[in-house]
This record gives structure tokens, C-alpha cells and sequence, in this order.
């Protein structure tokens, strides 16, 4: 099932940019989506357990707060295929942040390029709502995800031996992900 890790960007500055592909768009978040979420994230994820209650209790139910945070990745025949949230957490490690929240791509639109314009989205309209900086969470496991976060400038956030250790096995996994001495780095940068 894999173990929870979490990434962090340190500033939203430069982020990289990627234009949706042409035949599909963004929209954000309008009444009636949380059954378009649940059905886009049940698609591709075996490693949690996606119910219509979890939207709830990850959002809320403040539609303008959803309105202006909740991405949807649209096909050309106007079905939503990927969504992303552009969150956000009061408290984390002692401060605000911004936080990259259930990103996800239907299987059948996956590999098509389309998860890093839905990045540069969501963490472009972080900073528009005022964040300076953002993280995520994810799981060991997810390798795809964890290629795309660090090429987006998020960088494992250690905490303890624990955390070392797990992002030493994913890096062990993906060795041409993480630039030479890259785990010493983000240690001695906590």
C-alpha cells in the first residue's frame, strides 16, 4: 500500500509553466462536481478508499472556497477527466501553506502529458490566492507522481530518521530522479 511522504516547494516563484494541450481545458469547481471527483479519483486509485463522504471531509462544503481552488481537466467532448485542488492548510509545520491536493487523471487520458499543465494550474493559482509556498502528500508508491512533484521544485520534507528512510527507498527505485547527494541536501535545508 505504501507509506505517506510528504514534498514541499519552499516558494511559488518560477513555476514551471505547460499549457493544456489543444483539445481540452480547465474549469473550476461548479455545484453538483464532488460526483465527478469521486469518479475521477476512484478511477486510478487502489491505494485509498474513495467514498462520496470524502470529499466532505477533505473540502468542506464552502462552494466559493471550491470555486476558486478545485481544478477540473476537461476532454473535448466537455467530460471532466483529471481535477487537481489548489488547498490550503493553516497549520502546517507552524505556518500557512498552500497544498497540492488529490491531483489525479483518469487511467485512459494517463501518459498523455496532461499531469504537468494540470500542476502548473494548480500551483499557479496558489500563488494567486496568496500563497508563498506550498506541499503535498503522496505515497511511496506512487513513483509517476513523485517524478512529476520534484521536476515541479518540490523537494521531500524530512522530519526524522523515519521519513529519511522511506525517501531512501524511493530514491533507490528512481535514482535518475534525485540529483547526486540530493536527499543530503534536503536534509541539511530543513
Amino acid at each position: 500500500m505504501g507509506n505517506k511522504i510528504i514534498l514541499w516547494r519552499e516558494h511559488l516563484e518560477e513555476i514551471p509553466n505547460f499549457p493544456v494541450p489543444s483539445g481540452f481545458s480547465f474549469r473550476w469547481y461548479q455545484t453538483g462536481d464532488e460526483q465527478e471527483w469521486f469518479r475521477i479519483q476512484s478511477a486510478p486509485d487502489k491505494l485509498n478508499e474513495i467514498t462520496p463522504e470524502l470529499f466532505a471531509r477533505q473540502f468542506g462544503n464552502d462552494k466559493t472556497a471550491l470555486s476558486q481552488r478545485q481544478c477540473y481537466l476537461v476532454n473535448s467532448f466537455g467530460r471532466a477527466i483529471g481535477t487537481g485542488t489548489a488547498w490550503f492548510n493553516d497549520n502546517f509545520e507552524g505556518g500557512r501553506f498552500g497544498r497540492v491536493h488529490w491531483v489525479a487523471i483518469v487511467p485512459e487520458f494517463q501518459g498523455r502529458g496532461l499531469a504537468k499543465p494540470l500542476m502548473s494550474t494548480i500551483c499557479h493559482r496558489l500563488r494567486e490566492l496568496g500563497h508563498n509556498r506550498a506541499y503535498l502528500t503522496t505515497s511511496t508508491e506512487r513513483l509517476g507522481a513523485i517524478r512529476l512533484y520534484l521536476s515541479f521544485g518540490f523537494v521531500p520534507l524530512l522530519r526524522n530518521r523515519a521519513e529519511e528512510a522511506l525517501w531512501r527507498a524511493v530514491e533507490e527505485k528512481m535514482p535518475a530522479a534525485f540529483p547526486r547527494n540530493f536527499l543530503a541536501q534536503a536534509q541539511s535545508n530543513k
